[in-house]
């Protein structure tokens, strides 16, 4: 099966996917932690989008992949420009004076924003259900990251807070774009090209903030270079692929969840890797989310197809083709 097939994807895709973007994108805040170290914010963000969408996009083209028209360009930049600029350059310049720990609590309001543009978008209003996982999810991430993150939110820059609720506004926007534009067939040319439109978008951001003065080649430290590295390959290449491909064959609502995933992941990782504990508020919290995720997934309300009666009810094939193209 291709993997731009909209209808029925693999069970083991999915799979796949869901657990690229849970678990990579969860260790993707320590990373740009250590990168912000020694290099500037936004021309590294864009550097590590054009050169990870220009391999895409090159692979894609040599193995056939369709020319992209102006049109499929344009919407690449639409879309690059929420994700990659507005979504997580913002998240990447806030790092330098939000703790990682608020930054992540407040990309958690991400799902929250993307069901509520499905409803107003399809006057699809969310069930119970979703609701209810959404709440879940909402406050088992601030029982995860505890009361003494918010301690420190009166002396933390209140702009790049304001800037991070912001960006998550701008990703669940792109987000649910990404799920209904018309787009090259091929995944991986379509990533490519979002990620060099964001990646041109954020090296100009870049520019214009004088960031090329602050470029020291010599300074960059291993741990920066490495970091760099892990979000290049791994959080671009490999996750954001899965994700884009999620957005294309899963509802956007089902796939934002990696917002509440991705808290769980960091503390698991800091438990196996650096011998953190884990105490019984981070396994209640776990449990919050984890209900949350099965309730938004599980139960997400899709809309109600006029076709399906008219089908059942038509013996006639060419008369039943032409009663749903009239009902849609």
């Amino acid at each position: 099966m291709s993997l731009n097939e909209k209808k029925d994807p693999s069970l083991l895709l999915l799979v796949m996917a869901f657990a690229a973007v849970y678990i990579i994108w969860g260790s993707t805040y320590i990373a740009i932690v250590y990168v912000l170290e020694t290099m500037p914010p936004f021309l590294m963000a864009g550097a590590r989008f054009l050169f990870a969408g220009s391999l895409l996009y090159c692979w894609a083209r040599f193995r056939g992949a369709e020319k992209p028209t102006i049109a499929h360009w344009g919407r690449a930049l639409l879309i690059g420009g929420m994700l990659f600029l507005l979504g997580n350059g913002s998240v990447v310049w806030a790092e330098q004076h939000v703790a990682s720990g608020i930054v992540a609590l407040l990309i958690t309001t991400e799902p929250i924003w993307v069901v509520l543009l499905e409803w107003f978008l399809d006057k699809n209003r969310p069930n119970q259900s979703v609701v209810i996982g959404l709440v879940l999810g909402f406050i088992g991430t601030i029982v995860l990251i505890g009361p003494n993150a918010f301690s420190g939110l009166a002396n933390s820059n209140l702009l790049g807070c304001l800037i991070v609720l912001v960006s998550s506004i701008f990703w669940a926007t792109g987000s649910v774009y990404l799920s209904r534009a018309t787009l090259p067939s091929s995944p991986l040319l379509m990533t490519g090209m979002q990620m060099l439109a964001g990646g041109t978008l954020l090296t100009l951001m870049g520019t214009s903030f004088g960031e090329w003065a602050q470029v020291n080649f010599d300074a960059f430290s291993e741990r920066s270079i490495l970091a760099w590295l892990y979000l290049t390959i791994f959080g671009s290449l490999i996750a954001f692929t899965a994700y884009s491909w999620l957005a294309r064959v899963a509802s956007p609502s089902r796939v934002s969840t990696y917002a509440y995933v991705n808290p769980a992941i960091a503390v698991l990782l800091g438990w196996v890797l650096k011998n953190e504990p884990v105490t019984e508020r981070t396994l209640f919290a776990a449990v919050l989310l984890v209900s949350a995720v099965i309730l938004i997934t599980t139960n997400h309300r899709r809309v109600k197809k006029v076709d399906e009666p008219i089908k059942e009810n038509l013996d006639d094939k060419s008369v039943d083709e032409e009663a749903i193209c009239l009902a849609k």
